[in-house]
């Protein structure tokens, strides 16, 4: 087996990065594929960051609204407050909230809106629901008032004390007909969870106020919401043990479409950004066939000397490794530069009304870092492989005969 001479490859691999004014388009060309590769390394590691950072600020917003777990009744049952009481004795590593659900249209004046009302023990409620928690303090929801999203109030343009009428769906018949249940409630507080259709569309009441509003048993509830910190885990644990009666839904197959389209999104942006580097790495390749047709007497020349094939292979291989190598290291550094930066300062702000948040959300997974490294390094290296096996085909004989 052949030993490289390392020393002349080191030599002859710095002489060809060092500017040559005779051929000055060789190393323009390698500068381009230098900066293409490195900007396109730093623009997919942002764009991987922004988009980490919506999907977890999305994915947090509606484990919250949504609940990790619900459970329901599969006939239509209602659920004890016995059989609630009995689960958090049975289950302490979770917390449940038992809630009666109803659908009802907000009123006020000539405004209304479909909302759904959630009956709920706000002793409960809090532990599970952070917008709630944050939205109520350390007190409650009043006799007979509702908590509303910030999005509804100003819609209605309500006040602090101001009603608000409720027409349940439910209705009592009277007569010939069937007249729809209505309350008046106060609004004196609102929550804000980020996301318009639920500021819109969820309102929260006292669940013995509801019961009362709807005839119902105060000791019977629609359903339980589950708080726990494993819910793919978890709703396999409580499915095999709760009775066949109950059924068992966790947030994200209520959200399983959204999140699809998220994930495809993603990929696609990941792949269409990584055809930046590839597109750019083709500098590379052009670059390394140039210099090899224009050192072709050099190289012939060394292979008469006893250079070996596989030194002059590493050497332009070497060279394509180092332009591409040296992009994607300064892109990465780049990237993490503006990641810390977007992180730590108000760069960039967003409309709190439609995001939610007016800091742009930025996390970047191992695992795509991991990705764009290792696929920036296999362009790279690819694109380096073909120019240098060319350079190893030159006829030392030929060349020197004929130029």
């Amino acid at each position: 087996m052949v030993q490289l001479n390392k020393k002349l490859v080191r030599f002859i691999v710095s002489k060809y990065l060092r500017f040559d004014p005779s051929q000055p388009f060789i190393s323009i060309t390698a500068a381009l594929a230098f900066v293409g590769v490195g900007l396109g390394v730093f623009v997919l590691i942002v764009a991987m960051a922004i988009m980490n950072g919506f999907d977890k600020e999305f994915e947090k917003k509606l484990f919250t609204m949504n609940y990790p777990i619900t459970m329901y009744s599969k006939q239509g049952y209602e659920i004890s407050k016995d059989f609630a009481d009995e689960l958090q004795k049975n289950y302490p590593q979770y917390k449940f909230s038992p809630f009666l659900r109803a659908s009802a249209i907000a009123k006020k004046a000539d405004n209304m809106e479909g909302v759904v009302v959630f009956g709920v023990e706000t002793n409960l409620e809090k532990p599970i629901n952070s917008v709630v928690a944050d939205a109520l303090g350390s007190g409650g929801i009043g006799a007979y008032e509702v908590l509303i999203g910030e999005k509804l109030k100003d819609e209605f343009s309500l006040t602090k004390g101001d009603k608000l009428t409720i027409i349940f769906a439910d209705g009592e018949p009277q007569g010939l007909g069937i007249t729809p249940m209505m309350k008046r409630f106060s609004t004196n507080k609102t929550f804000s969870s980020g996301l318009l259709a639920y500021d819109k569309g969820y309102v929260y009441v006292n669940a013995a106020d509801l019961a009362k509003v709807l005839g119902r048993s105060g000791e019977l509830y629609d359903g339980i919401h589950i708080y726990a910190k494993e819910p793919l885990k978890d709703i396999k644990i409580l499915g095999e043990k709760l009775p066949d009666e109950y059924a068992l839904v966790g947030w994200w197959q209520q959200n399983g479409n959204f999140f699809a389209a998220l994930a495809l999104e993603k990929r696609a942006l990941f792949v269409v950004l990584m055809l930046i580097i590839l597109v750019a790495s083709l500098n590379i390749v052009s670059s390394l066939l140039m210099t090899v047709m224009s050192r072709r007497k050099e190289i012939a020349l060394l292979l008469s000397l006893g250079a070996d094939k596989k030194e002059i292979k590493a050497i332009f291989f070497r060279l394509g490794a180092i332009i591409g190598g040296s992009g994607i290291i300064v892109g990465i550094a780049l990237a993490l530069a503006a990641l810390y930066l977007l992180s730590n300062f108000d760069i960039i702000s967003l409309p709190a009304d439609v995001y939610g948040s007016s800091k742009l959300p930025l996390e970047l997974s191992v695992m795509d870092f991991c990705l764009i490294t290792l696929g920036s390094l296999v362009i790279v290296f690819v694109s380096s492989y073909y120019p240098a096996k060319k350079a190893s085909e030159v006829d030392a004989l030929t060349v020197l005969r004929n130029e």
